[in-house]
């Protein structure tokens, strides 16, 4: 078991700032990593875990403050450059080359050679008796691509750390594993542990953050919020410090502002048991019309991947979902759209906004892929569309031909639901709806998913403020780790009962 006894991190950061403009992704961050200890940092979207690792990692350099290794100050300026001090960063995605063996992999770019030529028969030699110190037997001459993600992972570590072997980071290393190459993966982590590399791990698992690491690190809004030996920090005292919200506090307020609806007798949609292997455990859930029904959760405990697998971006491998009654089939986005489902997704500018297209183009795109590519809408009907969803949801823009990118984030998350609204949908899913926007048009998109609701349209909403979800949601669903952990409804909706939901063991 790790103990705090080292006089010396072999990893440290005094007041390391970062910024970007006039954003602030890291202010004066002091943070320490020891050998032979796995060291969680946590946070959600926008806590500076990412810049962190950046800054670390020589991907960014550092406005202020400084980085130190075994106590002396160190300014990589590239991935290159940190490896070559004894820093290897392994990623979700895992930065190797899939065509070549696993032994070429190992040795890339430090082959052995002989008499001028790469040694094969030594590079796989070699590339065998490493993975066998990681108790790992495979045939080290197959292409990396034929084995698990798992596997590739360790790949991947096992040359980080050949590489440099003093500090290892690890970024969200077990988002595609199952549980059984979950714990695979865990027992190289403790191999490495027990040999003296410094691990720094960033995860959204908590239950996971609980079984191997021995210290925690949360951020909050660019800023170190708490550092606690593991063991220290339950997770009713880790939620709190992650959302900024006392756990213990329930606001009368939240249950009162909510909508009331009697809702269970007309349902539109019906999943059962709908989920996908390595993505989300089987979930149930209803969404009845003139209803909002809100999916809680910190980062990373399934949300989005539910909304990926019920609108047909990611095809389910369990469960079933039907429509008033009928089973569907939602194999892709375009069986959505067909049996009345619409989505805005998470990240605007990446999957919705198509930033040079005009307003009208954007907001007629969803409604012309339903008719069918042959039965085009002509550009004075475009136009009407457009400017009808313009008055209608007061997008801020001298006309419809304007460039959607050129708008602001606000106006830009409103043409993403006009051109949803103007496909006509039954049932509107939303995630993140207001993430980054202003408050004026934060207020008016809340008025309109409220309004959407109260005129029959069936709703599921994602939302990381807990005060918005408590206050437009007539039933909320807690996940955490990818999973369903609890219901709750009527005056149960609270932001303390969905802290003590995700808290609890």
């Amino acid at each position: 078991m790790f103990t705090n006894a080292h006089p010396i991190a072999v990893l440290k950061t005094e007041k390391l700032t970062k910024s970007f403009g006039s954003v602030k992704a890291l202010s004066n961050v002091d943070f320490n990593l020891y050998a032979g200890e796995v060291h969680a940092v946590l946070g959600e979207n926008g806590a500076g875990k990412s810049t962190l690792i950046k800054l670390i990692t020589g991907v960014y350099n550092k406005d202020h403050g400084a980085i130190l290794l075994d106590g002396k100050a160190i300014e990589p300026h590239s991935p290159h450059e940190a490896q070559s001090l004894g820093i290897s960063a392994v990623y979700q995605e895992i930065n190797l080359v899939p065509t070549l063996s696993v032994a070429e992999n190992l040795y890339l770019g430090r082959q052995p050679m002989r008499w001028g030529m790469i040694d094969t028969r030594r590079v796989n030699t070699n590339a065998k008796a490493l993975l066998k110190t990681y108790d790992l037997n495979i045939d080290v001459t197959r292409t990396l691509s034929t084995f698990s993600t798992a596997i590739q992972q360790i790949v991947a570590i096992a040359r980080g750390v050949d590489m440099s072997a003093r500090v290892l980071i690890l970024d969200e290393p077990t988002a595609s594993l199952d549980a059984n190459e979950v714990q695979m993966l865990f027992g190289v982590i403790s191999l490495l542990k027990a040999r003296g590399i410094a691990i720094l791990l960033i995860t959204h698992f908590l239950d996971q953050v609980y079984q191997i690491s021995d210290r925690i690190t949360v951020l909050r809004n660019g800023e170190k919020v708490g550092e606690h030996l593991t063991a220290d920090l339950p997770k009713r005292q880790l939620i709190p410090l992650m959302l900024g919200r006392d756990l213990a506090i329930n606001d009368p307020a939240d249950s009162t502002a909510r909508i009331t609806s009697d809702t269970g007798t007309n349902t539109f949609l019906q999943a059962e048991g709908i989920g996908r292997h390595g993505m989300l455990h089987p979930l149930d859930l209803h969404v009845d019309k003139g209803e909002i029904v809100g999916l809680a959760g910190l980062l990373g405990s399934g949300r989005t991947e539910a909304a990926k697998l019920l609108f047909g971006i990611v095809p389910h491998d369990a469960g079933d979902v039907r429509v008033k009654g009928k089973k569907v089939l939602l194999r892709s986005p375009r069986d959505a759209v067909q049996n009345g489902f619409g989505m805005c997704p998470e990240d605007r500018k990446v999957e919705g906004i198509l930033a040079e297209l005009s307003v009208r183009e954007n907001i007629v795109l969803a409604l012309q892929a339903k008719q069918g590519w042959f039965n085009s809408l002509g550009h004075k009907r475009q136009q009407e569309i457009a400017e009808e969803m313009i008055r209608a949801l007061h997008i801020v823009t001298p006309d419809s031909n304007k460039p959607a990118g050129e708008l602001s984030g606000g106006n830009q998350q409103k043409v993403i639901l006009a051109r949803w609204l103007a496909s006509q949908p039954e049932f509107l899913i939303l995630d993140e709806p207001t993430r980054g926007i202003d408050v004026g048009a934060h207020a008016e998109i809340i008025q309109i998913i409220k309004r959407l609701c109260a005129e029959g349209m069936a709703l599921l909403v994602i939302s990381s403020e807990l005060a918005e979800v408590v206050d437009y949601s007539h039933r909320v669903i807690v996940l955490r780790d990818r999973q369903k952990l609890t219901e709750l409804s009527g005056e149960e909706i609270t932001e303390q009962t969905i802290m003590q939901a995700i808290a609890e063991k």
